[in-house]
């Protein structure tokens, strides 16, 4: 699997992963920012944007395309940060692999199983007809039956393009995600990764709770965190200024 990925800056390398249904795209703002301290490469996973599809969509095998990627670049050790499904991408990664990893650092998840909860953003974007639809305006009257709020529809609507036959097509592979859901769903697993990881949790996402504290000590004994006031399950997006500054403070101490 030879994931799309884009590099930007010079410095230590600091690999970034989107969660579902995203792209390196999501992530923007932060490359910018992020760039002028490190050695940004910025990944499509599997089934995501720009990158191959393929059946199986697991944290196993994520995790492996992401190390094939370090290894056809070259990056022996890295540090490495995960939104949501990324984020699970970056712990599986860790376990399996802690000797390529500097440090990890973990935006809004936890290492538990989630309870299915895309059900209506599934159901909404296989109810758009991509055959007959000219524009994305009209892809966002049809989804709005499912999802009420505009921004998640214009974050899952980056995910449609036009293909050779001006023909809207996902870039994402919508029917393998939601068939592998439940992989998605699932906690990565392994022995513990002794390494420095810092967690960020958006104060208005339920997420991480105060619950799942064991199971990210169990899995990550050096694990701190931080809590951005204010936002919510993308708060390097919602808080981009204050998101830029943890980073750069733990990657540097």
């Amino acid at each position: 699997m030879k994931l799309h990925y884009q590099l930007h800056g010079s410095g230590t390398p600091l690999v970034i992963l989107h969660g579902l249904f995203g792209t390196l795209e999501n992530w923007g703002s932060q490359i910018k920012a992020l760039s002028e301290h490190f050695q940004v490469v910025a990944v499509d996973l599997r089934n995501h944007g720009r990158s191959p599809h393929a059946e199986r969509t697991d944290y196993e095998v994520m995790a492996e395309d992401v190390i094939s990627l370090l290894d056809d670049l070259g990056l022996d050790c890295v540090n490495l940060m995960g939104h949501s499904m990324g984020g699970k991408v970056a712990m599986q990664l860790a376990l399996n692999h802690p000797e390529r990893l500097k440090k990890l650092i973990v935006v809004d998840i936890s290492p538990v199983i989630y309870p299915h909860h895309h059900q209506d953003v599934l159901t909404g974007l296989f109810s758009i007809d991509l055959e007959q639809i000219k524009s994305r305006t009209q892809a966002d009257q049809q989804l709005s039956t499912y999802i009420e709020e505009p921004g998640v529809r214009a974050f899952l609507l980056k995910n449609l393009y036009k293909d050779d036959n001006k023909q809207f097509q996902w870039r994402m592979n919508l029917a393998t995600l939601s068939q592998e859901y439940k992989h998605i769903s699932a906690a990565p697993s392994g022995s513990p990764f002794s390494g420095k990881t810092l967690f960020i949790k958006g104060a208005n996402s339920d997420y991480i709770q105060a619950e799942h504290r064991n199971a990210i000590l169990a899995l990550f004994p050096q694990a701190t965190y931080k809590v951005i006031q204010d936002a919510g399950h993308w708060p390097h997006a919602e808080k981009p200024a204050i998101f830029t500054q943890l980073v750069i403070k733990f990657l540097a101490d």
